[in-house]
C-alpha cells in the first residue's frame, strides 16, 4: 500500500484556519493524506470554528494548537501557509518538499453580532474546503 501524502497546513495562531483546513482534509481525504496544522504561536483552537465545523459533521473539538517547533526535523510532502503573515514568517517551511502559500481571510476579525461573526467563519470554512477540492482532490 502506497504511504498517504503528508500535508502540513500552518497559520498565525493555528486556532482557526489551519485547524479547519487540518479537519477538512482528514474528513475529505484522510484515505490518501496525513494531515497536521501548527502555527507560528501557540494559542488555542477557535470556538467558533470548532461550532462551524460541527455543523457540517466534521469534529475538531479534540485538535490542540501547536507551534512549528513541535515539527521540527519531520519531513512532509506539502507545506501550505494560509495567512499572510505566516508565510512571511516561513516563506519556505523546513523539511518540506514543496511550500503553498493560499491566504484566506481571518475570520476572528469579522465585526458585528455573534450570528455575523459565525457568518465570517462558514465563508471561511466553505472557502477553504472548495480550496482543498480543487488543490488535493
Amino acid at each position: 500500500m502506497k504511504e498517504k501524502i503528508r500535508v502540513l497546513f500552518i497559520c498565525t495562531a493555528n486556532a482557526a484556519r489551519s485547524q479547519m483546513a487540518e479537519g477538512l482534509l482528514r474528513a475529505m481525504y484522510g484515505n490518501r493524506y496525513e494531515v497536521f496544522s501548527a502555527g507560528t504561536r501557540q494559542s488555542k483552537v477557535s470556538t467558533r470554528a470548532i461550532l462551524v465545523m460541527r455543523e457540517i459533521g466534521i469534529d475538531i473539538a479534540h485538535h490542540r494548537s501547536k507551534t512549528l517547533a513541535e515539527f521540527a526535523g519531520e519531513s512532509f510532502d506539502c507545506a501550505v501557509t494560509l495567512c499572510d503573515n505566516a508565510h512571511a514568517a516561513c516563506p519556505i517551511v523546513p523539511g518540506a518538499g514543496k511550500t503553498i502559500h493560499r491566504a484566506f481571510f481571518d475570520p476572528h476579525l469579522v465585526p458585528g453580532s455573534e450570528e455575523e461573526i459565525l457568518e465570517g467563519y462558514r465563508k471561511v470554512r466553505d472557502e477553504i474546503a472548495a480550496w482543498i477540492e480543487d488543490t488535493f482532490a
